[in-house]
C-alpha cells in the first residue's frame, strides 16, 4: 500500500511534518510494509517556513532585523535545498504578535525588517523568494521594506521618511538609484489569500486597521495617505502600481509594494505550497491520501490546505482521509470538497492545554490513524483485496 500523508500543522501543537510522522506511525502498526511518504503542507501562513524548508531538504537561517516597533527581533527564514530559494513569513519580522496589545498603533509599526530579511537572503545567494504576508502589525504600504532594499522614500527635505504609516504622510519623492542591484535578478511568489484593494471601504486601513490598533480618525487619514502613495508610485514609472488590484491591501499594503516595485505575483498560499512541493506527482501514484489540520470546519474548503490536497486527489480518483484536533458542526462541508471521511483525534476529556500538548497530540493522532486503518484493512479483506 502506498499512502501519502500531507497534513497541515496543528497550530500550537504539531508541525506539518510531526503530524505526518504521527499518522505514519499509526498506519505502520496496521500495514508494516506500507510505503508511507510524509510530505510538507502549509497554506502560506504560520508554519510555512518550517514545512517547506524542513520538508524539502533546506536549512533554517536566523537574521536579527528591525522589528515592527523599531527594536531588534530574531527572524527565522528558510533556504531550500537548491540554495537559491528563500522562504519567509513577514510576520516573523513585522507580525502583530511581536507587538504588545497596549502598543499596537499602525502609525508607528514598520515593515523595514521584512526588507532586511530579504537582504540577508540575497547575501546568501537567494534569488527566488516565497513570501507569506499574513499576520502583519503594519499599514505602511510596504515603504519600510522598500527603504531597507535601497529605495528612497523621501520627505520634502530629501531625507528618508519616518517608520510607520506616518511616513506615508511625509512622503514626497520616490527614488531607486540606490536599490540593491541583485533585486533585478529576483522573483517573488507572494502567498496572499485576501482580495482587498489598497484603499477604500474594503481596503487595508478600513478592514484590517482596527485589529492593529487604529482609531476611526486614524483609518481615514491612513487611507488618504495610502491613496496618495499609490498615485505617486504610478506616476514615477511603476506601471504595475494598481491600487485597485485584488490583494494589494494585504498586510497593510505590503502586497501593493511587492507588485509595484519587485518582480512579484500574488497567489494562493496553498497553490504555491502544492506546486513547490510537487505534491501532485506523489498523489497520482498513491493508493490513499491522508491530510488534515488542527480544526476542520466550513472554512477548510475556502482555500485551506487540506481542501487543496483533496482537490488534487480527486483528480486521480484517490480516496482521502483527514485527521484533525477538532471538527465543528459545519465540517461536513469537507466531505463535499473531496475529503471522504474525517476523524477528530481527541480520545478523552481533556483541557485545551492537555489536548495541545505535543506528545499527547502525536500519540492521539497515531492511535486514531491506527484504528482508522484497521477498518480500512478489514474492509479490503472483506472485499477480497487484502493489502500487504
Amino acid at each position: 500500500m502506498k499512502v501519502i500523508a500531507a497534513i497541515d500543522s496543528f497550530k500550537g501543537s504539531l508541525t506539518s511534518l510531526e503530524a505526518g510522522e504521527a499518522a505514519r506511525q499509526g498506519i505502520l502498526r496496521v500495514y508494516p510494509n506500507a510505503q508511507v511518504s510524509v510530505r510538507p503542507l502549509a497554506d502560506g501562513g504560520e508554519g510555512t517556513v518550517d514545512a517547506l524548508t524542513l520538508g524539502m531538504g533546506g536549512r533554517i537561517e536566523k537574521a536579527t532585523v528591525t522589528g515592527p516597533l523599531g527594536k531588534p527581533v530574531a527572524c527565522a527564514y528558510g533556504i531550500l535545498g537548491d540554495g537559491r530559494t528563500a522562504v519567509l513569513e513577514m510576520s516573523g519580522a513585522a507580525g502583530i504578535t511581536l507587538v504588545p496589545e497596549g502598543e499596537r498603533n499602525p502609525m508607528n509599526t514598520t515593515t523595514y525588517g521584512v526588507g532586511e530579511v530579504i537582504r540577508n537572503a540575497l547575501a546568501k545567494g537567494c534569488r527566488r523568494f516565497i513570501v507569506g504576508i499574513g499576520g502583519s502589525a503594519t499599514n505602511d504600504g510596504g515603504i519600510g521594506m522598500l527603504q531597507a532594499l535601497g529605495y528612497g522614500m523621501l520627505d520634502a527635505t530629501g531625507e528618508q521618511v519616518s517608520f510607520g504609516t506616518k511616513g506615508l504622510g511625509e512622503l514626497q519623492t520616490i527614488t531607486d538609484s540606490s536599490v540593491l542591484p541583485e533585486l533585478r535578478e529576483c522573483s517573488f511568489r507572494v502567498a496572499c489569500d485576501v482580495t482587498n484593494p489598497l484603499c477604500g471601504e474594503h481596503g487595508a486601513s478600513a478592514v484590517y486597521g482596527p485589529q492593529k490598533g487604529a482609531t476611526p480618525a486614524m483609518i481615514s487619514q491612513m487611507d488618504q495617505w495610502l491613496n496618495a502613495y499609490a498615485d505617486l508610485t504610478f506616476s514615477k514609472k511603476y506601471p504595475r502600481a494598481d491600487k485597485n488590484q485584488a490583494g494589494t491591501g494585504a498586510a497593510g499594503g505590503l502586497g501593493f509594494a511587492f507588485l509595484a516595485f519587485t518582480n512579484a505575483v500574488l497567489e494562493s498560499g496553498v497553490r504555491i505550497v502544492l506546486e513547490e512541493t510537487h505534491l501532485e506527482d506523489y498523489i497520482k501514484d498513491a493508493d490513499l491520501i491522508v491530510t488534515g489540520e488542527g480544526r476542520l470546519d466550513a472554512q477548510t474548503v475556502m482555500g485551506k490546505a487540506p481542501a487543496g490536497v483533496a482537490q488534487i486527489a480527486k483528480k486521480y480518483g484517490k480516496p482521502v482521509i483527514a485527521f484533525s484536533g477538532s471538527a465543528t458542526s459545519d465540517a461536513g462541508a469537507c466531505n463535499d470538497a473531496g475529503i471522504d471521511a474525517f476523524f477528530p483525534i481527541l480520545r478523552d476529556v481533556a483541557t485545551l492545554e492537555e489536548a495541545m500538548d505535543r506528545e499527547n497530540a502525536a500519540r492521539n493522532l497515531a492511535d486514531t490513524a491506527e484504528q482508522v486503518f484497521r477498518l480500512v484493512k478489514n474492509l479490503q479483506q472483506a472485499d477480497g483485496r487484502g493489502m500487504p
